[in-house]
């Protein structure tokens, strides 16, 4: 479908005012009663020489003041005790302790990576080296369950390693927008 000059023009104002694909197809839709595909818009858009501007990122909030600690597990919560609490995570009622810095603070060398595409069945996946060359397949499901599957049957990273480990995939999580 071929837009008018009007209607091309409408595209480029919308597009400098950092309206996304999607806002201007619906525009599109509401205001001429094109309907066009996502992918005819993002054509169009390029044919046209518009450019779609990047949302900026959000800024970090402000670290709130730690909570007073609570008294401990809940008498009613029969589960309470059987859980170990993560080194590095928030306890309750407080707030997360400094994360050590990946490399130096605890001698491993810890490599890690999201996929592009993701395992199926997984929110997000990706491949970990340990500091002893041994590689390892992650993800975490839609439930937010944790998988790991090393190449070695059995193996069991340092819990060095697994500290950096988790300091450098709660990074890459933030970094992508997961977190």
């Amino acid at each position: 479908m071929e837009l008018s000059e009007q209607q091309r023009q409408a595209v480029k104002e919308w597009t400098a005012a950092g309206d996304s694909l999607s806002d201007v197809q619906k525009k599109l839709k509401s205001e001429f009663g094109v309907t066009l595909t996502y992918i005819d818009v993002r054509l169009l858009v390029l044919e046209i020489g518009a450019e779609v501007k990047d949302k900026p990122e959000p800024k970090p909030a402000k670290p709130e003041a730690p909570k007073p600690a609570a008294a401990g597990p809940q008498e009613d919560d029969p589960y309470a005790d059987e859980f170990e609490e993560e080194p590095g995570l928030p306890q309750e009622g407080g707030a997360a302790p400094e994360p050590p810095a990946p490399e130096d603070a605890l001698g491993a060398k810890v490599t890690l990576s999201l996929d592009r595409l993701v395992v199926p069945g997984a929110m997000v996946s990706g491949s970990v080296t340990f500091s002893d060359g041994v590689k390892a397949r992650w993800l975490i499901d839609q439930m937010g369950r944790f998988g790991l599957d090393p190449e070695k049957p059995g193996y069991r990273p340092s819990q060095a390693d697994l500290q950096v480990f988790q300091v450098q995939l709660r990074s890459e999580l933030q970094r992508h927008g997961y977190a």
